[in-house]
């Protein structure tokens, strides 16, 4: 791809996603709906979504950034539900979606419809979680949905190359595919944990932040491309080595921390961006290559694979929440009786995207003896409509769908209460700190500064407490949310002084530049939950 259609594919899906924050519309669908409206533009160069560059460049980054992110204390909370939709459903969707594309299409051999199977296995990583934190899903449901997101596209792809090589004639048998799967799956968990241990320690021991922050962008291409080399999965070495490092973030100077989460948010606004784009932009590549199928007919078998596909993920949601339960009084003392509405939206939430494309790209052109592969062109297809059709009807209704079913959100009020305990606490813990530090004379400071020092501690502890207060009748501002917007305004009068200073020469720009991170910082500090 040459430097300008990619600045432009860059350009182009970060305005639109930009555009997307303030319209009700989510992003992805957007992005997707501009690729396809800009696809038949004349003059826009053709985008080929390649494999070679999605799975190796594209996957790892954003799985590393929705890992990182990702507690790891609530997913080994949820553990059984996130391994029976991320492993379980994934085989059940190639199996039974493989076998209802054999029925639909007469001219599709059996391995050939287990390998289309494989190909819309797994949700999407990034649609999914973004509608839910959008809608305010509970916190159990967007953890299960993002535990999947993470797991299932090792599953589907390793299914993958298991259904390929029966297709292609390499004389795969049962065994030997699970052999396959076993050895994918504990290969990229053993890399994992291999590599995270000194990764994080050369992160804790590196001393300057930039350095920090460009091995932080290395890791998930180390990871995966290490992972693929042993023929393990590169997916799960991924996530196992960034649930660790989110796990132990708190082990980096704040320097890092600071800039690695602008670096991170700045990599996966591009990323998805891009992603959701490309996926529009692949019509033109799609039609092209239908050949005998056209019209009704190829509509139809889109129709019908898209019903089987939403069908499919209900079949499986229900009895994996409700038999576990029925079969285990454990589990239903512990984790009690769930209704229907979670594990409904759990089904509807399954939105397929850019890995299913980019997987069925890599259908090879030819199968064992030189034939062709069996219907590779209607494949194609298939799957684009798919992913297109989950993520603009699923996609769309699901935020109506949660506001009609009226779960309930996040209890906002309970968990500004469960930080101010907890702040309140670790106020106390700095306070006795500071008490036995001053009493050592090495640490003696004139009564102003270490008044200051205590003042700042009692805001941290009050602002949260002052969250929970009441709201200043004329705004409705909390006392927290005012005093938070006077110091922005107090520190924007003097950012503004100190250009007019360097303008009339009082200072030069390096000055400027000092000056001016320092109240960055402040400012960071004094307004960070209003971000």
């Amino acid at each position: 791809m040459d430097v300008l259609p990619l600045l432009l594919l860059v350009a182009g899906s970060a305005a639109v996603a930009g555009l997307a924050r303030r319209t009700p519309v989510p992003a992805p669908l957007l992005l997707v709906a501009a690729g396809l409206v800009v696809s038949y533009v004349p003059g826009v160069p053709g985008y080929e979504l390649d494999p070679e560059i999605v799975l190796p460049l594209v996957l790892p980054p954003l799985l590393y950034t929705a890992a990182t992110d990702s507690s790891y204390l609530d997913l080994r909370a949820h553990m059984r539900p996130i391994a029976l939709l991320s492993v379980g459903y994934v085989l059940f969707a190639t199996l039974a979606v493989g076998w209802a594309a054999y029925l639909i299409v007469p001219s599709l051999p059996l391995p050939a419809a287990l390998v289309f199977g494989a190909v819309v296995a797994p949700p999407d990583a990034v649609a999914a979680t973004a509608v839910a934190r959008r809608v305010g899903l509970p916190s159990r449901i967007t953890t299960i949905l993002q535990g999947e997101s993470l797991v299932n596209d090792a599953t589907a792809i390793t299914a993958y190359k298991v259904a390929l090589a029966a297709a292609v004639g390499e004389g795969a048998t049962w065994a030997g595919g699970i052999r396959e799967f076993l050895l994918a799956a504990v290969g990229g968990v053993v890399v994992g944990l291999v590599l995270m241990v000194p990764i994080h320690w050369l992160r804790t021991h590196l001393n300057e932040a930039l350095l920090q922050n460009t091995l932080s962008l290395l890791i998930p291409f180390v990871a995966y491309g290490i992972a693929e080399q042993v023929h393990a999965s590169g997916v799960l070495a991924v996530v196992v080595v960034a649930l660790y490092l989110g796990h132990r973030a708190w082990e980096v100077d704040f320097a890092t921390r600071l800039q690695e989460e602008a670096v991170w948010k700045m990599v996966a606004f591009v990323l998805e961006s891009a992603v959701f784009a490309l996926i529009g932009l692949q019509l033109p590549v799609v039609l092209k290559g239908l050949g005998q199928y056209q019209g009704a007919q190829a509509a139809w078998y889109a129709v019908a694979v898209f019903l089987v596909v939403v069908a499919a993920r209900f079949l499986w949601v229900y009895p994996a929440t409700f038999l576990p339960r029925l079969l285990s009084a454990r589990i239903r003392e512990r984790e009690g009786a769930p209704t229907w509405k979670g594990p409904f939206v759990i089904g509807w939430a399954g939105m397929r995207g850019v890995v299913s494309l980019a997987i069925a790209f890599s259908i090879p052109l030819t199968v064992h003896g030189g034939a062709s592969f069996p219907d590779r062109n209607l494949l194609l297809f298939l799957t684009f409509t798919t992913v297109i059709g989950t993520l603009v009807v699923q996609g769309l209704t699901l935020p109506p769908l949660i506001r009609l079913l009226k779960l309930p959100g996040r209890d906002v009020q309970a968990e500004t209460l469960a930080e101010a305990n907890a702040q309140a606490q670790a106020s106390r813990v700095a306070e006795e700190r500071l008490d036995a530090l001053l009493t050592d004379e090495r640490n003696a400071l004139p009564p102003p500064l270490a008044d200051r020092l205590r003042s700042v501690l009692e805001r941290r502890r009050n602002a949260v407490w002052e969250r929970l207060g009441a709201v200043n009748p004329v705004t409705g501002e909390t006392a927290d949310d005012t005093y938070r917007r006077l110091s922005r305004e107090m520190i924007g009068a003097e950012r503004e002084m100190f250009v007019k200073l360097r303008d009339h020469r009082y200072i030069d720009d390096e000055m400027l530049r000092t000056l001016l991170r320092r109240l960055d910082l402040e400012e960071a500090a004094a307004y960070r939950e209003a971000a």
